[in-house]
């Protein structure tokens, strides 16, 4: 079972998810079945922020000084999940204005986008990378079939 803490620095997101908690638990627990870590505990926060503290982080974790949609970061870089037993995964931070461009998006686009690199940054968590032209077509091939898993469960 997958449990995520959702935690929000940036009101803006209040305008665009009524309720984030359960729009995210939403999200997970509609992940296929090879993503459901049935009889186990699986753990990470999400952190609902802005560019500006994205910026921050990025800045002291990555030494990047930028702002950027989506950070993750794993609480171990090799995940081995033991039987039975709660495994916290790590950290998740989104920007909120990453994707609320364009703002005269509706709100069934944000909500897709939001879907989407939150299922990227998932998978950063369990290992998953793109820094070589094979590793991100495999990330990209798990992440579309997690969101057409979770398209077809939430609509």
């Amino acid at each position: 079972m997958i449990k995520v803490s959702v935690f929000s620095e940036e009101k803006a997101w209040s305008k665009r998810l009524k309720n984030k908690d359960i729009f995210f638990k939403k999200i997970c627990r509609a992940f296929p079945k090879k993503y459901q870590f049935s009889n186990k505990k699986v753990l990470f926060s999400l952190l609902l922020s802005n560019n500006k503290n994205i910026k921050k982080l990025n800045k002291n974790f990555r030494n990047k000084n930028k702002s950027t949609d989506i950070l993750s970061f794993p609480f171990n870089k090799k995940i081995k999940l033991p039987k039975n037993k709660n495994m916290y995964l790590g950290d998740i931070i989104i920007s909120y204005n990453y994707l609320d461009k364009p703002k005269s998006q509706d709100l069934e686009l944000f909500k897709q986008k939001t879907i989407k690199i939150f299922i990227h940054g998932f998978l950063h968590l369990l290992g998953f990378d793109h820094k070589k032209n094979k590793d991100y077509f495999k990330m990209l091939r798990e992440e579309n079939f997690i969101y057409k898993h979770v398209k077809s469960k939430i609509n």
